[in-house]
């Protein structure tokens, strides 16, 4: 009798305390996203849409005027407040710049990319970033990065089409510009090209373990943090194998690194035209002759590859599903190469100045970025309370999450055609750009955190989009529809599957 009074008493004590709790949690979320129920939360809404995802939650912040609060399952932290209002991105991103750091469990979470840029803050950001300047300003970086990417496509893209298009057999875009951009940022990084993309489609180590560790950090995303963190701890799951991924990735940078030692120690044989690892182990690269240890090298190494290979890969693949599903767009993209260089069989390796000549391509590259941003959210901690521009308050050490996907497809940002590929919209009456403010447009970042690779990004697109739009009609298979996949990139998760036949002039 009285272990079952014990027992009831210690059950409707705990049922009083979980009553406590979930009066708490509703009381001190004033802007909720979702129902919160006890015990999950806010997740349940969010785990039957994961399949549309950015959609779902679009179409939520829409009626919640762009801000609300979403709550996690008890005890888990998974608290955040979402905003996709561009004077509250305005307002994190460059007014109130200091007060929204990446903070501790960002980096906990992106562990992989060490100290880098990406996710230092204070001193330690801005020296990576002043480092990376001095080198992004140079002429010969600029002509480096050019050289390498002309070379990539002559050898590899264009004779892999080729193959391609003789054996009439269906092609993964999105794999091809994966293997590509990964290629040509190893090349410009570390000074080694990997050969991922050749006509037989090589399985490469180094490559495939970087997918497996951006795998990982979207699994911690999405995660408990205890669950994760005891996975690791135990060495099993998704912990496992980004654990192993993470070894392999790095066995190929640090060899990278002590192949650059080599070199420098026998003496460089060309003086100008070298990678961002030698920029950074010379002693004369302008940083007062300050000498980095390996771990600093392997953690900018690591960042920059990360920088200019996905995002990279996500834009083209959906720009080419756009173009190729709007043949007027494409039919204007060819008028406007020709108008420019005469022909559409362009000899001569354009340059980037040459590709400033393609404001209506700039313009579709920029509509495909806006519906289909390469990161679809940003997430910032607030160090002291904040009031947004809204009117949203915000309590210290908040987790505040922006998404690029949601801002993109506001009407009230965007206009009632915003669902629309229309690469007009980024052209004035005088056919020039249009330039528009970075914390509407926020695929670059806003504010002092704006990416220092923008330029040479919407080179790298223009000069692969010419290359193979020049060369080849890309038709994707019929009843393929790709679709966003929930990741830290917004990749295709069914990929880009096309047939491409030679393009005749």
């Amino acid at each position: 009798m009285y272990t079952l009074s014990y027992a009831s008493i210690i059950c409707a004590l705990l049922t009083f305390l979980c009553i406590l709790n979930q009066i708490h949690r509703q009381r001190s979320c004033r802007y909720p996203v979702f129902i919160d129920y006890p015990f999950i939360g806010m997740l349940l809404p969010l785990i039957q849409n994961m399949w549309r995802i950015h959609d779902f939650i679009t179409e939520r912040l829409i009626q919640l005027h762009k801000t609300a609060e979403f709550k996690g399952p008890w005890f888990t932290n998974m608290n955040f407040l979402m905003t996709s209002d561009p004077i509250n991105v305005h307002h994190i991103m460059s007014k109130s710049f200091d007060n929204y750091v990446k903070g501790p469990e960002f980096c906990e979470i992106f562990e992989p990319f060490g100290d880098g840029i990406f996710t230092s803050d204070s001193d330690k950001w801005k020296y990576h970033r002043s480092l990376l300047h001095s080198v992004f300003k140079q002429r010969e970086f600029e002509i480096l990065q050019e050289k390498i990417l002309h070379t990539k496509l002559e050898t590899s893209l264009l004779p892999m089409l080729d193959h391609v298009e003789k054996q009439g057999s269906v092609l993964d875009l999105q794999d091809v510009f994966s293997r590509l951009t990964f290629d040509n940022i190893c090349s410009i990084t570390i000074g080694c090209d990997p050969k991922c993309l050749s006509i037989d489609f090589p399985y490469v180590v180094c490559e495939k373990a970087f997918d497996q560790i951006e795998e990982g950090i979207f699994y911690r995303h999405v995660t408990p943090k205890f669950i994760w963190k005891l996975q690791k701890f135990l060495g099993i799951s998704h912990e496992k194998k980004m654990t192993k991924a993470c070894k392999e990735f790095d066995q190929f940078i640090y060899a990278s690194i002590e192949s650059k030692k080599e070199e420098l120690r026998k003496g460089s044989k060309n003086i100008e035209l070298v990678d961002l690892l030698t920029h950074f182990m010379r002693k004369d690269n302008g940083s007062q002759h300050i000498i980095h240890d390996d771990k600093f090298l392997r953690d900018s190494a690591f960042n920059l590859i990360a920088a200019g290979r996905d995002t990279i890969t996500s834009g083209l693949t959906w720009f080419f599903y756009l173009v190729s599903t709007h043949p007027l767009v494409e039919t204007k993209i060819l008028e406007e190469i020709k108008e420019n260089f005469k022909t559409i069989n362009i000899e001569k390796k354009l340059s980037g100045n040459d590709l400033k000549k393609l404001v209506y391509l700039h313009g579709a590259i920029c509509e495909t970025l806006r519906l289909f941003p390469p990161v679809p959210f940003e997430r910032k901690q607030v160090v002291k309370g904040d009031i947004l521009p809204s009117g949203h308050i915000i309590d210290p050490n908040t987790m505040v999450l922006f998404s690029l996907y949601l801002m993109g497809r506001f009407e009230d940002i965007w206009g009632k055609d915003c669902l629309e590929f229309k690469p007009e919209r980024w052209i004035s009456e005088r056919g020039k750009i249009v330039h528009q403010p970075s914390y509407k447009f926020s695929i670059f970042n806003a504010g002092p955190r704006t990416c220092l690779g923008k330029d040479f990004s919407f080179i790298q697109l223009k000069m692969i989009a010419t290359s193979i739009l020049c060369n080849y009609r890309v038709h994707v298979v019929q009843g393929h529809i790709p679709t966003p996949s929930h990741s830290i990139i917004l990749h295709s998760k069914n990929g880009l599957k096309v047939r491409i036949t030679k393009r005749q002039n």
